[in-house]
């Protein structure tokens, strides 16, 4: 049974291609006796002919895994793209680390650790970028002695 012109008067009622027609397999008697468009959208309205909808790209896969990365999951190095200044700006892992530096310096000074001119030489140090971390500062002012527990 040929029903290349009902499918085409379907599919244009519908507003959709050819074969997103659905055509009821029990009712193709009935289906084959409607030659007009008229007939064709009584078939609609009866729920005979109906539209078949495209099938989507699922996102739960998507969700999932964006409720491990919330966890801090799937961030490992086979994850990641692009160089680490893509991720982390440089500048502001700088502008993080000086401000460590310089607020441990102000607090030694503060508390009387160091002298100003040990402290205005260590921040000039800092700022030249001799310093990795706030750890690191301290490390070397213990090597170099600058760095007393005892107030004075």
């Amino acid at each position: 049974m040929n029903l290349k012109a009902q499918r085409r008067l379907a599919a244009k009622a519908l507003n959709c291609g050819v074969n997103r027609v659905y055509l009821d397999p029990y009712m193709l008697d009935e289906i084959a006796t409607a030659i007009t468009m008229q007939d064709i959208r009584g078939l609609i309205n009866d729920g005979i002919i109906r539209k078949r909808y495209p099938k989507g790209v699922s996102r739960s896969r998507a969700k999932r895994n964006q409720e491990q990365r919330k966890k801090g999951r799937k961030s490992g190095k086979g994850s990641k793209k692009g160089k680490e200044s893509a991720r982390t700006q440089p500048k502001k892992e700088w502008i993080a680390r000086i401000r460590k530096m310089r607020a441990f310096l102000r607090n030694l000074r503060d508390k009387g650790h160091i002298s100003t001119q040990v402290y205005q030489k260590y921040y000039y140090l800092s700022k030249g970028g001799t310093f990795k971390s706030a750890r690191n500062l301290k490390q070397y002012m213990q090597a170099h002695g600058d760095l007393r527990s005892d107030k004075k």
